[in-house]
């Protein structure tokens, strides 16, 4: 992903250009003073990357790390009715802090805190699906650690034939309402009207979720829905054959995870990654949530692809 696939209402709130990428609806409100765990941890320590954590966060033994205050499955989810997060970037950052010899505190907050506390040093890290955008890494470093982009997905048995936007001409399209997918749906719609063609009939769902845009795909409300590439993944896991994906992902930029500069953490963590990778427990958080698609096998520091 290339910029941000959620609601653009986030992005006036965000702090100019480093607003965080790739998430669901959320209310600015202020972090939370609470502490959640998430409850997978599937990695050992590894001696020699634990020698790379920096003094201050070793000693103290646990690294405080912001997440999202809501829904973003299958990356974020906040368990209603319990302090405990869930999701693949749970399980990915305790992985990490396992092999660093560290445990974590996850701090949710508001989407476009997260950014800002890394940077102020309130919180250590962040995760919850964010670009690492040349832009973003003006204020933060990244240490990234899957990929992300867009993708089309439509009901089994009902193939909608889309495999780009250029193909949503005349279609009934569900999408996450404020999204850059509606932008981007909004663009091809006045290409396909220019060149002569249908419109894109578009509705917007104002869920934090997918399962009302599944819902729509089920019922023959819409033809064809798109959102980012794990979320869709996700849900056509979950719909046990009954959704499928169709096209070819596009927009496809890491999602990084979000260290302070001059912290010195983003070297253990990048060593983190590239343990995980190796040693197969980072495959496994994938096939897990169901978006191996995903996979990286060569972590960067700042490995951005745009500026965002």
């Amino acid at each position: 992903m290339t910029s941000l696939k959620a609601p653009l209402t986030i992005v006036a709130v965000a702090f100019a250009a480093t607003a965080l990428a790739a998430c669901g609806s959320s209310s600015d409100s202020s972090s939370s003073s609470s502490s959640s765990t998430s409850s997978s941890t599937t990695a050992t320590k590894d001696d020699t990357i634990a020698k790379l954590v920096p003094a201050k966060y070793a000693s103290n033994g646990s690294l405080s790390v912001g997440v999202f205050n809501g829904q973003f499955a299958p990356m974020i989810l906040a368990n209603s009715g319990s302090s405990t997060i869930t999701g693949a970037d749970p399980d990915f950052i305790n992985a990490i802090a396992q092999v660093m010899g560290l445990t974590t505190s996850l701090k949710p907050t508001a989407f476009a805190s997260i950014l800002p506390a890394v940077q102020n040093g309130k919180y250590d890290a962040g995760i919850s699906a964010i670009t690492d955008t040349t832009a973003r890494q003006q204020t933060v470093d990244f240490v990234t650690y899957m990929n992300a982009g867009v993708s089309f997905f439509d009901a089994a048995d009902a193939p909608s034939g889309v495999n780009s936007l250029a193909d949503l001409c005349g279609k009934k399209l569900g999408l996450l309402a404020d999204t850059t997918q509606a932008s981007d749906a909004a663009a091809q719609s006045a290409k396909c009207t220019k060149a002569g063609k249908a419109k894109v009939d578009v509705s917007e769902s104002s869920a934090s979720t997918l399962a009302q845009i599944s819902g729509w795909l089920t019922s023959g409300r819409v033809e064809v829905a798109m959102t980012d590439s794990p979320l869709v993944a996700y849900e056509v896991q979950q719909s046990n054959g009954v959704l499928q994906i169709t096209g070819d992902e596009f927009d496809v930029a890491p999602y990084g995870i979000a260290v302070a500069k001059g912290s010195g953490l983003a070297a253990p963590i990048l060593a983190a990654v590239k343990q995980l990778i190796a040693g197969g427990q980072y495959q496994a958080i994938l096939r897990k949530w169901g978006i191996e698609a995903s996979a990286i096998n060569d972590p960067k520091i700042n490995g951005a692809t745009s500026a965002g």
